[in-house]
């Protein structure tokens, strides 16, 4: 190669890289082509399921049905945050979900907009209510949190969630949308090809690891209010915490995700019976690692956390670890190093009229 090299005239050898070069592009442009398609292609098949099924439905609600058990008229939403550990939490569901008879449904938003349009809004609602079919569900996807009750629904989902420490969160996202993870090696990412560090990135001021890109957490348990995305707003933060408290029934951290996981098949046996001991069996399904992933020194820390976003965001998680840790105390008790759930620990006495 190197002898056919001298022997070849500077213009063709230049022309040559250039037709290379142009190959090349060629190439990438009619791949991502196909990326395209392939995604667009399942939309519609997806689309078409979900209309045939609404069909289906339709076509029986008129009919006499004998209502649901209460154990079965059930569904769960996990509007899961990204780089939570929720493929990995999720995965557990699918695993699940055959043994334990429940359904498991992606929430697959367009190009993964947490934010639904108002008539979305009113068909999500509208089909997790009725789709008998599909109770009990639990759904998942990175959606915003979404009140119910506004639309005058006749019951309401439970709502399920983990949080993560905000830059730790923010580094994975961004290694994670340059290398990938190990789930899914093969998939080829947004910003494949960019070799700069997330140090480097905050240096030179990105916009990948700008202060607003830790502003994540927050919207998605505020809900789908304009304000809600607007970052550094204190009503928003305020909106997150109360919604927390009130509207989910569970919010776990990252860092203690087998205690949530304990907590939740305790709670809820129906859907996460043996899920515990899943996780712990330590199967690849279930441990989702970004690759590539260099943690950011105390100067990069330091300037984040200089940020009104990130003290609002740092807020937010860290009244969300002491709800998680104070429902954790009254739920279970360790014992030479292992947690224990506890048992019923009240009962009925003094139950009048006494029956004869």
């Amino acid at each position: 190669m190197g002898l056919l090299r001298t022997m070849m005239p500077p213009k063709i050898q230049l022309l040559a890289v250039l037709a290379f070069g142009v190959a090349m592009l060629f190439i990438e442009n009619q791949i991502q082509k196909l990326e395209e398609s392939r995604a667009k292609l399942e939309h519609t098949i997806a689309r078409h399921q979900v209309a045939e099924v609404e069909q289906r439905h339709s076509e029986d609600s008129g009919r006499e049905s004998s209502p649901l058990s209460e154990r079965d008229d059930m569904v769960i939403i996990y509007n899961r945050v990204p780089k939570t550990a929720s493929t990995s939490f999720t995965n557990i569901a699918y695993d699940l979900c055959g043994k334990n008879r429940f359904h498991v449904l992606h929430i697959n938003t367009t190009k993964n907009n947490p934010v639904m349009s108002l008539q979305d809004q009113v068909r999500f609602v509208r089909n997790v209510t009725s789709w008998r079919a599909m109770k009990p569900g639990f759904y998942h996807g990175h959606v915003a949190y979404l009140d119910f009750s506004k639309y005058s629904a006749k019951s309401k989902p439970m709502y399920i969630n983990v949080v993560r420490d905000p830059i730790e969160r923010l580094v994975s996202y961004y290694y994670f949308l340059r290398f990938g993870d190990d789930y899914r090696p093969g998939l080829r990412r947004r910003k494949q090809g960019d070799k700069k560090t997330f140090d480097e990135c905050v240096s030179s001021g990105g916009s990948d690891c700008a202060a607003e890109k830790l502003w994540m957490q927050i919207p998605f348990f505020c809900g789908h209010h304009s304000e809600c995305w607007n970052a550094g707003s204190r009503w928003a933060l305020e909106q997150a915490k109360f919604n927390l408290v009130n509207e989910y029934l569970l919010v776990g951290v990252t860092e203690e995700l087998e205690d949530f996981i304990m907590i939740l098949e305790a709670a809820l046996p129906r859907f996460f019976k043996g899920a515990t001991d899943l996780y712990r069996t330590g199967k690849k399904s279930h441990l989702r690692k970004t690759t590539e992933k260099k943690p950011p020194t105390k100067e990069t820390i330091s300037k984040l956390q200089q940020s009104n976003i990130w003290k609002m965001e740092n807020e937010f998680y860290e009244f969300a670890l002491e709800q998680f840790q104070f429902v954790r105390a009254h739920a279970v008790r360790e014992k030479d190093g292992e947690l224990f759930v506890l048992a019923q620990s009240f009962f009925y006495e003094k139950i009048y009229p006494k029956v004869s």
